[in-house]
C-alpha cells in the first residue's frame, strides 16, 4: 500500500481551519464538549456529503467500517448516532454558515476572470428562491401551508463559476421580494431577477446603489412610453422603450425613467417583456442577460440532486441549518479544488470521483485528473484458427 495521507484528509487540508476555530470560539461550540468537538462534526457530515449517506444509521455504518482511518482522517471523536444527532441539534449553525461564507469569498476571486458568452466585464448575479419539501409532523416549525412544510433557500449566484455568494434560508411563508432587503448593492453589478421580484421601492434602492437589474415585468405594467429605440426585427426584438411608471404607487415608488424591452421568441411565438435601468447596453444584450437566470435554476437541479439537502440528519431547524451550510461548503470546496487543479471535469465528474476514492492514499492531483481511455488493440497473430472456411 502506498504511504500517504487518504484523499479525504488532502482534501480538508484546502479548508481555512484557523478561521473555523475562532468562529468555534465565537459562538462557544466547544463549550461543555470532551469528546465530539465541531471540527469532528464538519469533517462527518462533509464526509457523509462525499459518500452520498442518507441518514445517521447509513453514516455511522460508513464511519464504523473505516473506524481504523478515521484518526488520519482528522476525525478524534468517538462516532455514534446519538452522538451526531445531538451535535446536530446543540451546535450553532452560524459557527457553518459564516465558514461557507469564507469559502465563498475564497472562491470566487477563482473564477471572476471566467467568460461569458456576452462580452460584460461587469459582475452578473442571479438571485432566486427553491422549496425543500419537509415531513409536516416531523418539522413542524417549518409549516407554510395548513398540511405542508418547508424551508426555502434564497440564494444569489454569481454567474461566473454559478458560485452562491449570497445564501439566505428561511420558513416557505416568507416572500421572496423580502429578500432584496438582506442585500447591499454591489456599484456596477447586475442583477438579473424574474418577476416575484418586483418591488419598486427595493429595485430603486439598487439604483441609488449605482447597481443595474433586468427584472420581467408584470402583465399589469402601467407605464408611459417618453422615447422609442430602433430594433432589428429580425432578431425577435419588437421594441425599445424609455418608459415612465404611472402607476398609482409605483410612479412614487420609482420616479427615474426605465427602458423597457420587449422580445418574442421565433420559434414558439411567446413575448417577454423586460425592465431595467441601463441604458448602454444593446437591447438585445438586455435580453441575453435575462436569458443566463437559467442557471440558476440549473444549480438549484444540481444541488439538489448531488448534495444531501433532502433528507435531513435532524428535525430541528439548528439540524436543518447545519446540514444545509455544511453541503454548501462541500459544494463550494469542489469548486476551489477543480480551480486549483485547473481541472476540465464537471464538478459532478469530481464529487462522483471523489465518493469512490477518499479512503485511498493517493495524491489528489492525479486521483482527479481523468485520463483519456486508452484503446486496447487486440493481437490476433498467434490466435489459433478455429474454422476453414
Amino acid at each position: 500500500m502506498r504511504a500517504g495521507k487518504f484523499v479525504f484528509a488532502q482534501l480538508m487540508e484546502f479548508l481555512p481551519w484557523k478561521r473555523f476555530q475562532r468562529l468555534v470560539l465565537k459562538y462557544d461550540g466547544d463549550r461543555y464538549v470532551k469528546h465530539f468537538s465541531c471540527s469532528d462534526q464538519f469533517l462527518s457530515m462533509a464526509l457523509a456529503q462525499f459518500t452520498y449517506r442518507e441518514s445517521l444509521r447509513d453514516l455511522e455504518a460508513c464511519m464504523r467500517a473505516h473506524s481504523a482511518k478515521l484518526y488520519h482522517l482528522g476525525i478524534r471523536g468517538r462516532i455514534s448516532r446519538s452522538t451526531l444527532a445531538d451535535a446536530n441539534e446543540s451546535r450553532d449553525w452560524r459557527i457553518y454558515a459564516e465558514f461557507a461564507q469564507s469559502l465563498i469569498d475564497r472562491a470566487r476571486p477563482l473564477y471572476a476572470n471566467d467568460a461569458l458568452e456576452l462580452d460584460l466585464a461587469n459582475t452578473v448575479y442571479a438571485l432566486d428562491s427553491t422549496l425543500i419539501e419537509l415531513c409536516l409532523s416531523m418539522f413542524p416549525w417549518a409549516r407554510y401551508q395548513s398540511t405542508r412544510a418547508a424551508v426555502k433557500l434564497h440564494t444569489l449566484v454569481d454567474l461566473r463559476g454559478n458560485i452562491p455568494s449570497f445564501l439566505y434560508i428561511s420558513d416557505g411563508k416568507l416572500n421572496d421580494v423580502a429578500v432584496l432587503d438582506q442585500l447591499l448593492p454591489e456599484p456596477g453589478a447586475f442583477y438579473v431577477l424574474d418577476r416575484g421580484y418586483i418591488d419598486y421601492t427595493r429595485l430603486y434602492r439598487f439604483h441609488q446603489g449605482r447597481a443595474f437589474f433586468v427584472v420581467r415585468a408584470k402583465s399589469n405594467l402601467n407605464a408611459q412610453r417618453r422615447y422609442s429605440h430602433t430594433v432589428d426585427r429580425s432578431t425577435g426584438l419588437r421594441s425599445d422603450h424609455t418608459v415612465l411608471l404611472t402607476g398609482k404607487f409605483s410612479r412614487t415608488d420609482f420616479p427615474e425613467p426605465l427602458r423597457r424591452v420587449r422580445i418574442k421568441d421565433l420559434s414558439s411565438g411567446k413575448s417577454l417583456v423586460l425592465l431595467t435601468n441601463n441604458f448602454t447596453l444593446p437591447a438585445l444584450s438586455i435580453t441575453a442577460l435575462y436569458r443566463y437566470r437559467w442557471q440558476i435554476e440549473l444549480f438549484f437541479k444540481w444541488i439538489k440532486q448531488h448534495l444531501r439537502i433532502k433528507a435531513f440528519f435532524g428535525t430541528s431547524e439548528n439540524a436543518v441549518k447545519t446540514q444545509i451550510w455544511i453541503a454548501v461548503s462541500v459544494y463550494v470546496l469542489v469548486a476551489i479544488i477543480k480551480k486549483h487543479f485547473q481541472l476540465p471535469a464537471s464538478l459532478h465528474d469530481l464529487l462522483q470521483i471523489l465518493s469512490v476514492t477518499l479512503f485511498e492514499r493517493e495524491p489528489i492531483d492525479q486521483v482527479l485528473t481523468l485520463a483519456p481511455a486508452e484503446s486496447y488493440q487486440l493481437d490476433h497473430s498467434n490466435q489459433l484458427t478455429l474454422f476453414d472456411f
